[in-house]
């Protein structure tokens, strides 16, 4: 990464986010950094993304003026607001404590954004530019040097002990970014006890994971470091899913993060049902496939079934149409019968056998005076 002049970095932090102003304005005297991520893809070059601001002193009187619908979360002393159609994350400095390991911290403001920085979780992380006044990029923990060379650093050798949801978030940093961790750290994460971590907060810290461009390489590196076991085949069924998900008609149909997480760490269930011979015709696999959600078929796709293809852009798709108010209209009492009727002409136009409105409605009235007899 080519070293870019403090002044350069304030002007690219301005032209990259220009509501910033509006937040400038809004301050006046009172000291507001950014933060974090935002700070570390400035210097990376990366795209913007989330957009955290740190301000000394309480900010609710920021928010108000920025945004007097804003959601603020008083136990970190946090809010979400929006700035020039824009949601951003004002918090106030704060510094953190851990009463146990895996606990939530205690929390208690600061009042420099060097204590802010300490609490965070790698040096890359822990780096802050101002609003206002003198341009300067704030980094008590090398963390410049660190994004230079391409490695994740915890700041303390607790750090996973405190909170060992961090070790989940070093790989989403490390597949992202393409970056190793430094060998202290490396030592300290594959020791990180994830039990003593609530299964919610795990769960919300992976599926954040699994969201990302590069969830699989991330899952990965969590099993390679031991804190996951991988279901028999996991890694390369998310990896073949996360292709389909890229487009039509699996990216419509199924909610990506939560599908590759659960490929990638469970085992297969009942949609092993749908694997093995493909359905001999297009009646018989939408009777098969019908009742199963979204993310099992999708495993069972992965894992061979793919005439699942079909069923999701063609056969699920076919509708009549008519309905039962046709059928009792035409005489068929209301009931068992009319459902029979309906049920036997979808199948018969699935499989080709009729078309339009007056066949569907021939057979439909054949198959329910049938079952009504």
């Amino acid at each position: 990464m080519p070293a870019t002049p403090t002044e350069d970095l304030a002007e690219a932090l301005r032209s990259r986010y220009p509501e910033l102003d509006e937040v400038r304005v809004a301050a006046g005297d009172q000291p507001v950094y950014v933060v974090g991520g935002a700070v570390r893809d400035l210097l990376l070059g990366r795209e913007r993304g989330e957009l955290d601001l740190v301000a000394i002193g309480d900010p609710g009187a920021l928010v108000a003026k920025l945004d007097p619908t804003a959601t603020e979360y008083e136990r970190f002393g946090t809010a979400k607001t929006r700035v020039g159609g824009r949601e951003v994350d004002i918090a106030r400095a704060r510094s953190e404590s851990y009463p146990q390991p895996g606990a939530l911290p205690e929390v208690e403001p600061a009042g420099e954004i060097e204590s802010d920085l300490r609490r965070r979780d790698f040096s890359v992380n822990a780096m802050a530019l101002p609003l206002a006044g003198e341009s300067r990029l704030i980094d008590p923990h090398g963390g410049r040097d660190d994004l230079e060379a391409g490695r994740l650093r915890a700041l303390h050798p607790g750090s996973f002990e405190d909170d060992p949801t961090r070790a989940l978030r070093a790989a989403r940093y490390a597949a992202r970014l393409g970056f190793e961790l430094e060998p202290g750290t490396e030592a300290l994460l594959r020791r990180a006890d994830l039990g003593t971590v609530s299964a919610d907060r795990r769960r919300a810290e992976l599926l954040r994971l699994a969201a990302e461009p590069s969830a699989v390489a991330g899952l990965g590196l969590l099993a390679e470091w031991g804190l996951v076991e991988p279901a028999p085949d996991g890694l390369a069924l998310a990896a073949r899913a996360d292709e389909l998900l890229a487009g039509d008609p699996w990216a419509e149909s199924v909610d990506r993060a939560p599908a590759i997480l659960a490929l990638a760490l469970e085992p297969a269930g009942r949609e092993t049902a749908l694997l093995g011979a493909p359905p001999a015709s297009p009646s018989a696999a939408v009777e098969l496939a019908r009742g199963y959600r979204p993310p099992e078929l999708l495993s069972a796709r992965v894992r061979g079934a793919e005439w699942l293809d079909r069923y999701l852009t063609e056969w699920s798709r076919v509708a009549l149409e008519i309905d039962g108010a046709d059928l009792v209209a035409a005489g068929v009492p209301e009931g068992p019968a009319v459902g029979a009727g309906l049920a036997a002409a979808l199948r018969r136009k699935l499989d080709g056998e009729i078309a339009g409105r007056e066949q569907e409605l021939q057979a439909a009235l054949t198959a329910a005076r049938a079952e009504s007899r």
